[in-house]
Parts: structure tokens; C-alpha cells; sequence
């Protein structure tokens, strides 16, 4: 996956924005490149965790082409998944899993399968 400085920029601005909450959204991605970042509401307003809430419209870019990755930050813990991430996966479950970091800016992409998660290749 390879995410281009201007959507890691819109990245790191909204998890900013959000702090201390985890800030979470849509990267919409193309052959594997990130085109766009949709920035979300964490409908949870929690630190700890999140809960996507996005205009139900942003779905329809699948129809377009578009896979779609979950995107959520960390204040200061690693940027892989948690075990609530792991657990409360849903619908995410073997698509793309992007978190970041805010304290260090560190960014990592996962994929969740059966309960594990699987480090996916970032630039």
C-alpha cells in the first residue's frame, strides 16, 4: 500500500484535530495507492477506541472502484491493532487497517483474519 505525503498529511492533521480522542475515517485507495483521505466522526468520542460514523454515500466508492482501508489513530501506544481492534474487527475483517500513531507520527497498515493481525506493506 502506498499512501502519498498529501493523504498521510490529512491523516496526521485529523488525528491531531481529534486528540485525545482517536480520531478514525475512510482512505480510498486505487491499484493500492491512497487517493483520498474522508474524514470521519469516532461516533464513540473515546481515547481508547472507535466507532466509524461516515456519510453512508463514501460506500458507494466501492462501486467506483475504490477498495476501502479503516484508518484510525493511537495517542501514544503502538500503531498496530489492539486487541479491541482485533475484536471488534466486523466488517474490516481481511481488508485494508491503517493506524497512526500521533505522539511519534509512525504509521502501519494491517490486514485481521481469524483473530490475527498480519503487517501489510507501507510507503
Amino acid at each position: 500500500m502506498v499512501i502519498p505525503a498529501e493523504v498521510r498529511s490529512a491523516l496526521v492533521e485529523h488525528a491531531k484535530a481529534e486528540s485525545p480522542n482517536e480520531a478514525c475515517g475512510l482512505i480510498a485507495l486505487r491499484d493500492g495507492v491512497a487517493d483520498r483521505y474522508i474524514p470521519a466522526r469516532n461516533a464513540a468520542a473515546s481515547p481508547y477506541h472507535f466507532e466509524l460514523d461516515v456519510d453512508p454515500e463514501t460506500w458507494f466508492l466501492e462501486d467506483d472502484g475504490y477498495e476501502l482501508a479503516v484508518f484510525h489513530s493511537h495517542l501514544s501506544s503502538p500503531p498496530r491493532p489492539s486487541r479491541t481492534d482485533i475484536e471488534n474487527i466486523g466488517l474490516w475483517e481481511d481488508r485494508p487497517y491503517v493506524i497512526l500513531t500521533v505522539s511519534s507520527g509512525e504509521l502501519a497498515a494491517w490486514r485481521i483474519h481469524a483473530g490475527k493481525a498480519a503487517a501489510e506493506p507501507l510507503s
